[in-house]
């Protein structure tokens, strides 16, 4: 690609609020500032859409892997969307309708010649937990429904199984039920909203008590080690933030085999950079939207999984100008 600055635009949340050693957004940017990159910070108040050109009231932010002084902003300016060459998505879910009105303006920014990571499009159409759909030989039995007789049904039959908000992440509101558990009905209540929310059940996977595996894919290719997050003994959810302490581990058949079916789909849909969460044997999660686990694998095995998502950045750079 060229030799002039590469300007990169970050939708993201507060970056006074990430915690730098473990943050993948923070990793992207110090990557990006060491190939010598123009960095425009952006929030979702920032952005907005005028005769349907897409616009970013965005800052000049500088950053460095500090753990309690790791940014600084520099000038603002109103910048048109399109005029950048990457933008990355990093906004966290929920996956709210703020965050699907988010992506129409970036669509538009795509449209008018950005790059966006990873395509809006695709950002819409993949939620987390119920595009596993699409890979059902991958995944466990999983139900996503409003009734909770359905749910009362798959969890008579499995005996224990897994309960979930559509559009949460970290962990939160995730329930395992047990067959007998008293407090079943009103989980099933809480989750669909008394049958006017679709939520997700899904068997219980025993081997969650090894790990809930995430695995990183740049281009449909995974990096061979993946992040098991191992819960602790008094919680079922293998999430760092819930306490779940985080190993090391390389790939197994299995989860190669797993990647082999996703990976390719997700590079047609444009999808530079994935996460997937494995337990056991099984696809459990396909995190498009802003997945986790770059500091810790990098650190854990001396990788740059940045500086490998920045090569296939510039690499679809120069696909686009040629």
């Amino acid at each position: 690609m060229s030799q002039r600055t590469m300007q990169i635009g970050v939708v993201m949340d507060p970056i006074e609020t990430i915690t730098p050693k473990k943050d993948s957004t923070l990793a992207m940017m110090l990557e990006a500032s060491r190939r010598g990159a123009t960095i425009h910070y952006l929030e979702q108040r920032d952005l907005r859409l005028v005769r349907g050109e897409a616009f970013g009231r965005s800052r000049i932010v500088s950053v460095k892997d500090s753990l309690d002084d790791w940014f600084e902003f520099g000038s603002s300016t109103d910048t048109p969307l399109a005029k950048l060459d990457v933008i990355l998505m990093r906004k966290d879910p929920p996956f709210d309708m703020e965050y699907v009105y988010t992506t129409y303006i970036l669509e538009r920014a795509e449209q008018g010649g950005a790059l966006v990571v990873n395509e809006p499009q695709s950002l819409r159409d993949m939620n987390e937990k119920a595009y596993t759909a699409w890979f059902a030989d991958c995944s466990p039995v999983t139900l996503v429904t409003r009734s909770m007789a359905d749910m009362k049904a798959l969890l008579k039959e499995y005996r224990r199984i897994v309960v979930k908000p559509l559009d949460g992440m970290g962990g939160r509101s995730i329930f395992v039920v047990a067959e007998g558990d008293t407090n079943a009905n009103v989980i099933f209540e809480t989750l669909t909203d008394n049958g006017r929310r679709f939520a997700v059940a899904q068997v219980f996977i025993p081997e969650i008590s090894s790990g809930d595996k995430r695995i990183l894919l740049i281009n449909g290719d995974p990096i061979p080690y993946a992040l098991a997050r191992i819960p602790s003994r008094d919680d079922n959810r293998g999430n760092l933030v819930m306490g779940a302490i985080g190993e090391g581990r390389e790939l197994t058949e299995r989860d190669r085999w797993i990647c082999s079916r996703v990976g390719p789909v997700l590079k047609e849909r444009g999808v530079i950079f994935a996460g997937i969460d494995v337990i056991g044997d099984y696809l459990t999660e396909i995190n498009v939207t802003s997945p986790t686990g770059i500091r810790e694998l990098d650190s854990k095995y001396g990788l740059n999984i940045a500086g490998t998502l920045f090569d296939a950045i510039e690499e679809a750079l120069d696909g686009n100008r040629r």
